[in-house]
Order: C-alpha cells, then structure tokens, then sequence
C-alpha cells in the first residue's frame, strides 16, 4: 500500500473471523463491490440492495470473509487482482 500512498485507518487481525453478518453491515455503507477470484472479476452494484450473491462472493468456502478486503470510500474490494488494484487504487 506504500507505492500508492494508501492511508491503513484498520487492519483487522486473520484470527478475528468475520462472517456473512460482517459482510452485509460493510455492504451497507457501499455503493460498489469488487470480487477478485483469481483473474475473474466480479462487479456488483450495492448502492441500492445487498443481493445474496454479493454476500456469498466476498466469503470463502469456510464462511469466513476473504481476503484481503479493502474499503476506499464507497467502494469494497476483496480478492487480490493486479490489474484491479491498478484501476482502482493506482
């Protein structure tokens, strides 16, 4: 995150397990998600509803929310991408 001069306000530990709860809460407080699974990308628009397929692509096959996950103003990206990244955080 240096070589973009990204600002970490928290970091949350991997033994802290967030779930679909976790998930939907930051959901709410969004307009766009990201899911990076591989070189698939996923784009979903929140800024209405929090559709059950949005939920299930920012959790892993534990239940567990994948990471890393990122929250830039409105958007959320989870998953690692580099052409995302690029994109959207330059």
């Amino acid at each position: 995150m240096d070589a973009s001069e990204v600002e970490i306000k928290e970091s949350v530990p991997a033994s802290r397990k967030l779930q679909d709860t976790d998930a939907r809460a930051m959901l709410k407080a969004a307009s766009r998600l990201h899911v990076a699974k591989g070189k698939k990308v996923s784009e979903f628009d929140v800024s209405k509803s929090v559709s059950k397929d949005a939920v299930a692509a920012m959790l892993g096959p534990t239940g567990n929310l994948r990471a890393p996950t990122l929250r830039i103003g409105k958007k959320i990206i989870v998953g690692f991408n580099d052409e995302l990244f690029e994109t959207l955080i330059g």
